[in-house]
């Protein structure tokens, strides 16, 4: 992919594979993705299930399971391949400078430890302050999330807090070492609508707070609609498509994006939502040519035998699909896609 001019890049990500070894064989999760994400934004990285976001999350994270194999490919934060990394320096990159929440917010909490000690316990290890500080640091971090009274619930354990309390518990602890990166992981999925916006809203805050760059992965375009700066695609390990938030939603080229939008929520529209047909290839014997081609109804004879390049949409803006190639017959999106074009107008106004 190509760099943008003027960008400070706080995070680099080139040509990474990642697979895992299975009972059936060798499964290729992530296959040669490269990326950028630059301080201060906020890059949606979407998806169905198992198209390799959450890996390549983990990747970042140093987070990946025992039987992954970390083929080849770098991750750069300022100017060091975390992947070359001893464990020890790698893990205090991931303390103190990159973070993570998690879907399950009890994922990351103990359940028999009190909330504030959970808190102060990052604070105590990684940033080497007393606990008297720590605390008052706790209660502070606490406040900023938007627990209510901080001082009484500081001693309470995780089960008196409702999901998205924990959440915001998780998010906390996230912040107490001032990370500079944010991974946030289908933060909101297990939350009810309401809370989900709370969320959004509070990671939105925050980030403009602290200036963070925010990696945040999800399955639902929508989610991301009005917090996103950039988004990446991803479908069986590759991203297919990626651009401005505005490109994505407005001006999208891959059929994989198309379907994706066709079957995404909107409180305006009377039309049955579109379901993608099929499921996602077998990654242990990944497709020849473009993976998506099996489920896509605009697949052209060449989509089974070669993988497409990357075609240039515009500076920022960027697609695999045989479908920009100036010799592909001209094809019209679907009506839900041509709805949500027809609005153009700015996302993030």
């Amino acid at each position: 992919m190509e760099k943008q001019a003027k960008k400070d890049v706080i995070l680099k990500v080139e040509n990474l594979r990642i697979s895992f070894k299975t009972q059936q064989g060798i499964l290729h999760a992530v296959r040669d993705i490269d990326f950028e994400l630059y301080r201060g934004e906020t890059l949606a990285i979407v998806g169905e299930s198992g198209s390799g976001k959450s890996v390549t999350a983990r990747a970042i994270m140093g987070l990946l399971a025992g039987n992954a194999n970390h083929e080849s490919g770098s991750i750069f934060y300022q100017g060091q391949d975390l992947m070359l990394l001893p464990e020890e320096a790698f893990h205090q990159i991931r303390g103190t400078k990159i973070a993570m929440i998690f879907q399950d917010p009890m994922s990351s909490l103990n359940p028999i430890m009190r909330v504030g000690k959970q808190i102060t316990e990052t604070l105590v290890l990684k940033m080497k302050i007393s606990r008297r500080s720590a605390k008052q640091k706790a209660l502070e971090l606490m406040r900023e999330v938007g627990i209510p009274e901080p001082e009484k619930r500081y001693y309470q354990y995780p089960f008196q807090f409702s999901g998205g309390m924990r959440q915001r518990i998780v998010i906390a602890i996230a912040l107490a070492n001032n990370a500079e990166i944010l991974i946030c992981d289908e933060p909101t999925t297990a939350l009810d609508v309401t809370i989900q916006a709370q969320i959004l809203e509070l990671i939105n805050k925050i980030k403009k707070q602290r200036n963070l760059s925010v990696i945040f992965i999800t399955h639902d375009l929508g989610v991301v609609a009005n917090m996103a700066d950039r988004a990446l695609v991803m479908y069986a390990g590759k991203i297919v498509e990626y651009g401005l938030i505005n490109e994505i939603f407005y001006n999208p080229k891959h059929p994989y994006t198309w379907a994706l939008l066709s079957s995404m929520p909107n409180l305006e529209t009377t039309d049955r939502l579109d379901a993608i047909p099929g499921t996602p290839p077998n990654l242990i014997n990944p497709p020849k040519g473009d993976a998506f081609s099996l489920r896509n109804k605009y697949a052209l004879e060449i989509d089974f035998e070669e993988e497409p390049p990357f075609f240039k949409v515009s500076d920022t803006h960027y697609a695999a699909t045989w479908l920009l190639h100036p010799d592909a017959p001209k094809v019209t999106p679907p009506k839900a896609v041509l709805d949500i074009m027809k609005k153009g107008g700015t996302l993030n106004e």
